[in-house]
């Protein structure tokens, strides 16, 4: 059984234009977006981890270890299911801050451009066996289902075959796909999802030859199990490898992929569309490994029981072939092709990558002029086709001198050599650059002499002879070169980083990389007073319209105004801002670009921690604490919402005077919200708190007392408190807590009291006067009435009368003081009411209110004679008083009042009528409250009106506004007082009595 050239290009042809429309109907968004970014399609994405390798070699590495091949399998797994500890940590960081690759994540924590650079060469070199692996299985396997059925493999020198020429076109279909969806900026969704599905191919493709292994070649369980007691051999060698090469050394190699190898950290950190995702990956993934390791020992047996001439490594393809199975045969071709294209595509994604920003970037600056986006992604797209040319350039140097095998465990002991940096970068802060770069020179180093100088030369054992001593390198010693390398290296790493000092940028990297970065931010200083700032700076370095676009974006990522000037809100942009250039043109020039144009300063006030920034982080993370930490931040949050909702205004603020908390009290008094002030300095605050603010903060005074602001046209008097808020590392104060008192309403109340007592004061003295004026009065009028009988003079008479009005006028003004003084006393027995004359009440409030005339206003007394109601006279008295004044100050210069009352039907109606502007319909039915009053502050208290109503209430009646009462002009005030109707018996017994 054969298969033509044509028929498996057009094989090769079909399977990858179903990943072209695969990839182009997610970007379109023809595919639900539910399902692109399910966490099951991650996990699937993540199957780039088992490559051709996977497929094929893993059955070699079966053959010759035994169990000990599970290790490939195992030390992923086990990596995954640590993901909490190991994973998240890496994805929160490529998250925050744009890492788009081992190189981006090295020079980030190491905070070092030359260790991006160095990070770039040695994985560019690692990955060149690997992308030779994919393409060298893809040749192997189109040759073999190309040719006659028990037919042996030709291994060709140089000589540029079939396989060579359908090897370099399959590379450049894979490279036009790479580029096509790979090479913006964004998350790659369409990759996404392809990969997803080469995953789901792949692991379907090598369980449905397992499968076809155990029933079509031995019949089922039972006949393996017979099989394999008919040929003990095999079950022994699962147990005793045929190599004497241990399998623990398999596990260390393999247990460092997932974070080591650039395009499985690509795909798991960078690509990752999830949030929050490591903990299904923890278990998702692994059970994922363990479904692709079940075929590997059934389909290792049915290729020994079929008597395949084929190298072990293809017997996933040969057991078909050899049970002349097309339909099976066709399956395993297409998975071992699906997996070797994922592998491409992401190897040549995170190669390029990390080219472009830690190479090309630095050396050549970007043309601001020109549009940067664009240059970018042409550049990735040369650098994408350069790298899987690279790859098939390197297939063709190495001529099929090795088996992939000897190809992946190169690959993989040369990006064992990150192990070391990338395990200090979450979990060994002391971990410096020095250390780093000398750990990987000397391990790569060893790699390099020991494992791939020997394999460009084509040898499998190459001997040497170093400082006198005999040693063999090549890929037959690799687990020596294994061991010898990971050592020296972590050794040299170790060593120096102890030795050495790290800078203070790295160790603000370092402690932003670790577990507890969160406790240790520090508020740093940043010289720019609005986001246009920001553009004007990056402008000769990114140009204007690249500047302002992506200050733009991050304006909208965080959800902020283009009028932004808080200090923590511009840090904030900053940093976004930054992240993105990095996930554009990579981090090291996205950092050397903001250090030189937007640098952090070092801030005045020592030890400042960043407590919005801490809150902000804290909050993402809460729904995923456990344990202590969870109940620590339950705590934290119960404190937290107990100033929030505290009734008392408080703010705190730091020692730079940058507020810190602005709670819902402090809302409501000022009329500020919490996130237009969180992160602003006090002076910033809107007046009239800002100056207040920060006067009090500056002051040593732990209190101001009764502070008077105007708000809304209304003086209100406030009393600050303050407190130092002391500093747990230094006990030092580290900011202030600010408590605001509202004392307006006792203020007024003092007021009042003062107010009162000054009346009670005029009112004994009105006694005392009353009583010394009263005797002599009485005396003059004594003598002028014997005048009055001594005298027959008419002219004389005329003044002696004259003299008698006088005396009793002023004997009334001295009664009316007299009973003012004692107004709210009941002088009756059991505080009974009795009848009370109202136009008596209504002349005598007329005549108190004109001891103290205010302008040209005359008062008219229209009451009907003989009209009572029941009650207290000095009350109502107090009533007309009240009323008569207010209608007074609300009356202009010549302005008439009349004081008018009638009986109604079963209400005696009293009313007070002025000429002023009215009461607007608004302030009707806030004039009764106590303290509301429109007079100028010192002229008025709010407390008279609320007064009458009481009073009017106290007598049964009822208090209503007319306002205007001129309904052409606009303008006037009634008030109209309802007092019951006296009856009878009790009119006629106030008389007897009276």
């Amino acid at each position: 059984m054969n298969f033509s050239v044509i028929q498996v290009g057009l094989i090769c042809l079909t399977y990858l234009s179903v990943l072209f429309t695969i990839a182009y109907c997610t970007e379109r968004g023809l595919i639900s977006s539910r399902l692109v970014h399910h966490p099951v399609t991650y996990i699937f994405s993540l199957g780039i981890f088992a490559s051709a390798w996977a497929f094929y070699g893993v059955i070699d590495l079966a053959g010759k270890f035994g169990y000990g091949a599970l290790a490939y399998y195992l030390g992923t797994g086990t990596l995954f299911l640590l993901a909490p500890a190991a994973l998240k940590p890496l994805m929160e960081l490529a998250r925050r801050f744009q890492i788009n690759s081992t190189a981006d994540l090295l020079t980030f924590r190491y905070h070092s451009h030359g260790v991006g650079g160095l990070a770039t060469l040695c994985m560019l070199l690692a990955m060149a066996p690997l992308l030779a692996l994919q393409i060298q299985a893809v040749a192997e396997t189109i040759h073999i289902v190309t040719r006659d059925n028990g037919g042996t493999v030709a291994m060709p020198g140089s000589n540029f075959d079939s396989r060579q020429l359908l090897a370099l076109a399959y590379c450049l279909v894979v490279a036009s796909f790479a580029v096509t969806f790979g090479s913006n900026r964004e998350h790659h969704k369409g990759l996404i999802t392809s990969m997803a599905f080469e995953s789901l191919v792949k692991v379907f493709g090598l369980c449905a030859i397992g499968l076809f292994s155990l029933y079509q070649v031995f019949g089922g369980p039972d006949g393996l199990e017979q099989w394999l007691v008919d040929n003990p051999v095999h079950l022994q060698n699962l147990n005793s490898p045929q190599t004497g090469e241990s399998a623990h050394t398999l596990l260390l190699v393999f247990i460092a992929t997932a974070v080591s190898m650039p395009h499985i950290f690509h795909m798991t950190v960078v690509e990752n569309p999830v949030k929050n995702v490591s903990r299904t990956i923890s278990w998702a993934f692994p059970l994922f490994l363990l479904v692709m390791a079940l075929p590997i020992f059934p389909i290792l047996w049915a290729g020994l029981k079929l008597g395949s001439v084929f190298p072990t490594e293809y017997f996933p393809l040969a057991v078909p072939i050899a049970a002349n199975s097309k339909a099976f045969t066709v399956i395993s071709f297409v998975a071992g092709l699906s997996a070797a294209t994922g592998a491409i595509v992401a190897i040549s994604l995170s190669i390029a990558t990390m080219i472009l920003n830690h190479w090309i970037l630095p050396a050549s600056p970007l043309r601001t002029h020109k549009g940067i986006y664009g240059q970018v992604i042409w550049m990735r797209r040369i650098l994408i086709a350069a790298v899987v040319l690279g790859g098939y350039s390197f297939y063709l140097l190495l001529s099929h001198r090795f088996n992939l095998t000897d190809l992946a465990l190169t690959a993989f002991i040369a990006t064992l050599q990150f192990l070391p940096g990338i395990i200090a970068v979450a979990h060994w802060s002391p971990g410096n650059r020095n250390g780093l770069v000398a750990g990987l020179l000397v391990g790569t180093g060893v790699w390099l002499v020991g494992l791939f100088i020997p394999m460009v030369m084509g040898q499998h054992a190459l001997p040497l002879t170093l400082f006198n001593w005999d040693i063999v390198v090549g890929i037959d010693s690799w687990e020596r070169v294994t061991l010898w390398s990971l050592g020296l290296n972590t050794c040299a790493f170790v060593i120096l980083s102890l030795l050495t000092r790290q800078s203070n940028d790295e160790n603000y990297s370092a402690e932003l990389c670790a577990e507890d970065e969160m406790s240790h931010p520090i508020r740093m200083a940043l010289d720019i007073r609005a986001p246009e700032e920001i553009v004007e700076r990056l402008t000769h370095r990114i140009g204007e319209t690249t500047a302002r676009a992506e200050v733009n974006r991050a304006l909208e990522q965080l959800g902020f105004n283009v009028g932004e000037s808080r200090p923590y809100a511009l840090r904030r942009l900053r940093d976004e801002v930054e992240a993105n250039l990095s996930g554009l043109m990579g981090i090291s020039m996205a950092t050397e670009i903001m250090d030189s144009e937007l640098p952090y300063k070092i801030p005045e006030v020592d030890g400042v921690a960043d407590i919005n920034l801490m809150e902000s982080r804290v909050n993402e993370y809460r729904d995923h604490l456990t344990g202590l930490a969870a109940e620590l931040n339950d705590l934290r949050l119960y404190h937290r919402r107990t100033l929030e909702e505290l009734p008392m205004a408080i703010c705190s603020v730091g020692k730079d005077m940058e507020v810190l908390m602005w709670n819902s009290a402090m809302e409501q008094m000022t009329g500020i919200t919490a996130d237009h002030v969180t992160g602003s300095r006090l002076p910033q605050v809107l007046e009239p708190w800002g100056e207040l603010l920060s006067r009090f903060a500056n002051s040593s005074a732990p209190h101001f007392y009764k502070q008077e602001v105007e708000l809304a046209g209304k003086t209100h008097w406030i009393t600050l408190h303050q407190a130092a808020i002391h500093s747990s590392l230094a006990h030092k104060a580290s900011g202030l807590v600010i408590m605001l008192e509202d004392v307006t309403e006792m203020q007024l109340l003092e007021q009042e009291l003062l107010h009162s007592e000054r009346l009670a004061s005029v009112g004994r003295l009105a006694a005392g006067v009353a009583h010394e004026i009263g005797n002599p009065v009485t005396g003059i009028a004594c003598i002028a009435q014997n005048m009055k009988y001594e005298t027959e003079d008419a002219d004389l008479l005329e003044s002696v009368d004259q003299i008698l009005s006088q005396t009793d006028r002023v004997s009334r003004i001295v009664h009316s003081l007299v009973n003012f003084s004692h107004s709210g006393q009941q002088q009756q027995e059991d505080n009974a009411q009795l009848p009370i004359d109202l136009r008596d009440c209504a002349q005598e409030a007329i005549d108190l209110i004109k001891l103290q005339q205010k302008g040209d206003i005359t008062f008219e007394n229209t009451v009907d004679s003989g009209l009572t109601a029941m009650g207290d006279t000095q009350r109502m008295i107090q009533v007309l008083v009240n009323l008569l004044s207010n209608a007074r100050d609300a009356s202009p210069d010549g302005g008439h009042i009349v004081v008018n009352g009638d009986l109604r039907k079963n209400w005696v109606h009293l009313s007070v009528t002025d000429e002023g502007t009215g009461i607007s319909p608004e302030l009707r039915d806030q004039i009764f409250e106590p303290f509301f009053t429109t007079k100028e502050p010192g002229e008025g208290t709010g407390l008279g009106l609320a007064m009458v109503y009481s009073i009017v209430e106290e007598h049964g009646g009822l208090l209503e506004i007319i306002s205007p009462v001129d309904e052409v002009l606009q303008k006037g005030t009634k008030f109209v007082i309802k007092l019951p109707k006296p009856l009878e018996t009790a009119a006629t017994t106030g008389n007897t009595r009276r």
